[in-house]
């Protein structure tokens, strides 16, 4: 699964760059998001891959804040990234005419940089308050990964702080991004039933069917790791949700997005058949 998910991937990026009719704002963020899939798969299952092989469970102090580190700046990345494509459908659709003018590569190019800024400060955030926990002892996190609500919960020291810190971060990097795809699909909503025809209203939903379904898969996975993780007595059940959150949706967009797009579908063929 891991393998799939990389080169699935990887072979979006490489469709993308290599096409030039694929040179437009909707797959360069997607582009962007195929990378920051990468990432954030790989910032948690190559280490439960070494554990498998070695029979080891032991992670050091510098390599959890590490994958803290990654994690965060990925999934963050991710979020971004997403509320990041829903205006640029929002611009599409509502906008088609100034399209062109208002998503030039030096915004694309500027959101971009933004969303990899703010993930960068958010994981950095997170990454200072673990290393700010102080421990009893030797602990065994109920996890496949550095979990930081798990980590919360084993710390000696008093986490009241570090909470409320977590919390306005989780807010402005987490509900920040789906306020703005919510506002965005509500204004696509309300653009596309003033179309007149129904062949119209069609497409301008399938142009958005991917990012939805991706959407739905990120934050409803998500979401379920951080309310079965608030349930003490349910962390098998959050780590099963994590294997979703962090391996499944992952591998799964490279295939939302490839079998519903043509065009994407056209370059893969294209790379093929160049290759053979």
């Amino acid at each position: 699964m891991y393998l799939v998910t990389v080169l699935g991937n990887l072979l979006i990026i490489l469709a993308v760059s290599s096409d030039s009719h694929l040179h437009t704002p909707m797959y360069f963020f997607l582009s962007n998001l195929s990378l920051a899939d990468i990432g954030f798969s790989s910032s948690t299952i190559p280490k439960m891959l070494v554990n498998f092989q070695t029979h080891s469970k032991s992670i050091t102090y510098a390599g959890c804040l590490t994958q803290v580190s990654c994690f965060f700046l990925f999934g963050c990345l991710d979020s971004l990234l997403l509320a990041v494509m829903a205006y640029d459908r929002l611009v599409a659709i509502c906008h088609p005419l100034h399209y062109p003018i208002i998503m030039n590569p030096r915004l694309c190019g500027l959101l971009a940089l933004v969303s990899f800024s703010i993930s960068l400060v958010d994981s950095q955030v997170h990454c200072l308050m673990v290393s700010q926990l102080t421990f009893c002892q030797d602990i065994e996190i109920p996890h496949f990964f550095c979990d930081v609500p798990q980590l919360f919960k084993l710390a000696c020291s008093d986490t009241s702080a570090n909470n409320i810190v977590i919390f306005l971060v989780g807010t402005i990097s987490g509900f920040l991004p789906i306020a703005g795809i919510l506002f965005s699909y509500c204004k696509i909503v309300s653009s596309v039933l003033r179309v007149p025809s129904s062949g119209g209203k069609c497409k301008a939903f399938s142009t958005c069917g991917s990012h939805l379904t991706v959407v739905c898969l990120f934050y409803g996975t998500g979401l379920g790791v951080y309310l079965s993780s608030s349930d003490s007595t349910s962390s098998r059940k959050s780590m099963v949700v994590s294997v979703m959150y962090t391996m499944v949706t992952p591998m799964l967009n490279p295939f939302i997005y490839s079998l519903r797009n043509k065009d994407i579908k056209k370059s893969l063929q294209r790379i093929v058949s160049r290759i053979t």
